[in-house]
């Protein structure tokens, strides 16, 4: 008997997000990270070391990349070598893209002619044109065909939301169990994060908005709008290959940017633009130097650190935490003038140490979704019309806990990242739900959603490799989404832009149907 092999994948982007899918496949999977491809040099060494090559040895051919580029490179002429005859190193069976948003769309389109399987990182693109062109390149069918029939691998989003033990127990009570009976209305809070929200959105890297106007809500809710299509829109997992998605009637949406402008700065503050300067630095709640050394690095916390100084943990344990400090206080005392320094240059970096209130950011940092659908008589039984709304908001004490009310025809549920309980109208009686436990590290990522979605890649990967499966019978059954899916979901949350900047409600299958044929 013929041992299955064992799969590898490429990595591209050694950051933060490059260690949370690493992490669960080396730890929970027999499948192995083969290569990385990253440029920064630091990042690359330390992922090598973490999940690839032995330190002693270093890396093999194949296995250490500068760029995607370069991989890319490598990879085609490995691809004619094998094809004279030649002895070539091993090659991938997927890719897992980690890198910026703003890239995927090039990295994307390179990766579909080399027919591998893909997970990439949430959102998919920044634009609705860059989506469209991912899913014709991925979907290559004319349009109004089965486009589904055409796949061949494994296509996966960082929609880590489906796949946390906690998501997946409360889809099992609302749809398998129906403890509430059918879904009227849901109200889905995404709390950013007092401290989140200016780290990321305000002086980081999703501080603006697209050329389209789209902001914070592609960046950090793409996956809660999937969520609620997840919960609304989605047949139960048990009959997803039976039963066609009940589509939503209309999108609107209203959002403003309330709290990080500069009509909000205190008076105190007087000119300062950075906190290293600032008079009432010690009394600001935003204040860059509590955040970063007073919150994170006095306590030996190096969360957010390395997006500021990459290199930081290697500083502080080459020299020590006073080179790290001096390192940490001289980036965030980087500074500009707006009257003099160009745009495009006050663009193109973060500014993790400027002030919030004179920042750039243009996103909002209080909006709402909501979506409506109509009665569904065709189904048997007939799915009821219903509401989904969704609040994202900045300034709140809990960080990414996601919190939730459900109205049933039967009863009402509510949900929190630790807890979900439930009130029966018949009975009247309210029933607790043991929401299942997590080690540790899967905890933290995400309730261990990311974890749970990588095992589901990769089971489907494996089932396709090593078993035989026909692919979208794979993709359904682990990843439990197409293709098709996954896009609706990015173009749901660009339809709520549209409204939002628009102030108009938009009507969803006629605005879709068009999209997909433009």
């Amino acid at each position: 008997m013929i041992s299955p092999k064992q799969l590898k994948f490429l990595v591209i982007g050694a950051g933060q997000r490059g260690h949370c899918y690493a992490e669960p496949i080396k730890e929970t999977t027999t499948a192995k990270i083969h290569a990385v491809a990253e440029p920064v040099p630091f990042r690359r060494q330390v992922f090598g070391e973490t999940y690839i090559w032995n330190v002693n040895e270093g890396p093999t051919e194949g296995q250490e990349f500068s760029d995607w580029k370069a991989w890319l490179t490598w990879e085609t002429d490995r691809r004619h070598r094998q094809a004279l005859g030649e002895s070539v190193p091993e090659g991938v069976d997927g890719v897992f893209v980690c890198t910026l948003d703003e890239t995927h769309v090039e990295i994307m389109r390179a990766l579909a002619p080399m027919q591998l399987h893909i997970m990439c990182e949430k959102p998919l693109a920044t634009s609705l044109a860059d989506c469209l062109s991912i899913y014709r390149a991925f979907a290559p069918s004319a349009a109004g065909q089965d486009r589904d029939h055409d796949q061949t691998k494994i296509f996966s989003i960082g929609h880590v939301l489906r796949y946390s033990p906690h998501n997946l127990l409360l889809r099992k009570l609302l749809l398998t169990d129906r403890v509430i009976g059918d879904i009227l209305s849901i109200e889905h809070v995404e709390p950013v994060g007092w401290e989140h929200f200016p780290h990321s959105f305000v002086r980081g890297h999703w501080r603006r908005q697209t050329p389209n106007g789209d902001g914070s809500l592609l960046t950090k809710c793409s996956h809660d709008i999937d969520f609620l299509l997840w919960m609304l829109s989605s047949p139960p997992s048990d009959d997803i290959s039976r039963q066609s998605s009940h589509l939503p009637r209309s999108v609107s949406s209203m959002g403003s940017r309330n709290q990080f402008r500069l009509s909000r700065k205190p008076l105190t503050a007087g000119t300062a633009t950075n906190c290293i300067s600032c008079p009432m630095e010690r009394n600001c709640q935003y204040s860059a130097v509590q955040i970063y050394e007073d919150n994170r690095l006095a306590k030996g916390d190096y969360h957010w650190l390395d997006h500021i100084v990459y290199d930081i943990e290697d500083v502080i344990r080459v020299s020590g935490v006073d080179a790290g400090r001096k390192k940490l206080l001289d980036k965030l005392s980087e500074d500009y003038d707006r009257s003099t320094t160009p745009d495009a240059i006050i663009a193109s970096r973060p500014w993790y140490g400027r002030c919030v209130y004179e920042s750039d950011n243009t996103v909002c940092d209080d909006q709402y979704v909501t979506i409506t659908w109509d009665e569904d008589t065709s189904s048997n039984p007939p799915r009821p019309g219903k509401t989904a709304v969704l609040h994202m908001i900045a300034n709140t004490e809990k960080e990414c806990e996601r919190r939730g009310r459900v109205y049933g025809s039967c009863g009402e549920l509510t949900y929190d990242s630790h807890m979900i309980k439930y009130f029966d109208f018949l009975t009247q009686t309210t029933s607790v739900v043991d929401v299942p436990r997590q080690p540790i590290d899967e905890k933290r990522s995400h309730g261990g959603g990311d974890y749970g979605l990588v095992r589901a890649f990769v089971t489907a990967v494996d089932a396709v490799e090593n078993h035989g499966c026909q692919t979208l019978d794979a993709q359904l059954r682990y990843v439990g989404c197409t293709l098709e899916d996954i896009i609706r979901g990015h173009f749901l949350v660009f339809a709520a832009e549209e409204a939002r900047r628009e102030e108009k409600v938009i009507q969803w299958l006629s605005w879709w149907e068009k999209t997909l044929s433009t």
